[in-house]
């Protein structure tokens, strides 16, 4: 493991950076440690030592194996719809972005492209989209109901924010998680990037998924616009706070087209890092990530595997829709389980798990 991860760093790292011996103790020291300060989060979050890094990435390993176990799940995501109603301004599937094909699955291709990942030995499903309003209730529903005669199978929806009556009729109907993503725990930056949409109101339908019984996920963008390292670690109290189930951590991506679409690409490195503390401070929590952080730099998925995550979010899109929710279009990016993946799993001591992933949380209270 120290051979891997030691090569990752020395392959991210963009320079040379070296501290003292007794700052790398105290890092050591620091990250060994079981509950966390604001301030602790925001000095992990400010290492940027080859060596500080390494034991970084290696304490996330161990606290992930100790809490979660080995194995890798494989969430299946099928986009339904790029369709959506809101602004944002990093987002390629805007309102306002006109350059964007846009596109609808029916309820039978949903079933059928969810049909093929179960086949694959998929056990998660994860129905997204944007925040379409076309996809009434009745029709969500159908669709959780037609996919769960396939298996058993864990449904994941992740259709933005939605009414509670809308939640409710989709608990009942079979759905068992909701992903929804935060993105900042910033308020001010929220309604910068969301055109003044607030972002406590957010906050409040997660606390209200978790209520009514789904597992809550939600997300955090690292790279965006303005944020600071203060942003990511209330990202990370605020995962606590709320006792999330899942949290997927993605890089910014500057989306053409969009307000924000000359900006910086997120640093590799630093995706990487936030997954280790959030591991190392949430500990038992699923944490993904997904293809979007190959746009990064190749493989990316795999490397941060060695620092923490134990989801990757795969597109099981069917190929006549797939890219058109990408934020950068043209990218050859990976599709499915592939052999080369299966293999980097092996080699670093884990597994492919071909069960549903459910709740550490949940296992703990039964």
């Amino acid at each position: 493991m120290r051979r891997i991860v030691g090569t990752i760093v020395v392959i991210t790292l963009k320079a040379k950076y070296f501290i003292s011996s007794k700052e790398l103790m105290d890092i050591k020291k620091l990250i060994e440690k079981e509950h966390f300060s604001r301030d602790e989060i925001i000095r992990m979050l400010e290492t940027v030592s080859s060596d500080a890094l390494l034991r970084l990435f290696e304490r996330a390993t161990r606290v992930r194996n100790t809490w979660c176990g080995d194995e890798v799940h494989i969430r299946g995501v099928i986009d339904i719809s790029n369709h959506c109603e809101s602004n944002c301004l990093f987002c390629s599937m805007r309102e306002d972005n006109f350059s964007l094909e846009r596109y609808r699955m029916s309820a039978p291709e949903v079933v059928e492209a969810a049909k093929r990942a179960v086949s694959k030995g998929l056990r998660t499903i994860v129905l997204s989209s944007g925040e379409d309003n076309y996809y009434d209730p009745d029709i969500i529903s159908y669709m959780i109901y037609s996919i769960k005669q396939l298996s058993d199978v864990a449904i994941t929806l992740a259709l933005g924010s939605r009414g509670f009556d809308e939640y409710r009729t989709w608990k009942i109907a079979g759905a068992d998680r909701y992903l929804l993503k935060h993105e900042t725990a910033n308020r001010e930056l929220y309604r910068q990037y969301h055109n003044k949409k607030l972002q406590n109101e957010r906050i409040q339908h997660l606390r209200y998924l978790k209520r009514i019984g789904f597992e809550a996920g939600s997300g955090i963008l690292v790279g965006l616009p303005h944020q600071t390292n203060e942003d990511i670690a209330d990202d990370i109290l605020l995962a606590s706070e709320l006792e999330l189930d899942k949290l997927i951590i993605e890089p910014f991506i500057p989306a053409p087209f969009t307000p924000y679409q000359n900006y910086s690409a997120a640093d590799l490195t630093r995706c990487l890092k936030v997954i280790a503390i959030a591991r190392i401070v949430l500990k038992d929590i699923h944490i993904a990530t997904s293809h979007l952080i190959d746009i990064v730099s190749e493989n990316s998925r795999e490397i941060a595997l060695n620092c923490g995550a134990n989801n990757i979010f795969q597109n099981y899109t069917p190929e006549n829709y797939s890219g058109l929710c990408e934020p950068s279009p043209g990218k050859n990016l990976n599709r499915g389980i592939s052999r080369k993946l299966e293999q980097h799993i092996e080699s670093i001591g884990q597994s492919i798990s071909f069960n549903r992933g459910d709740s550490y949380k949940v296992k703990k209270l039964i």
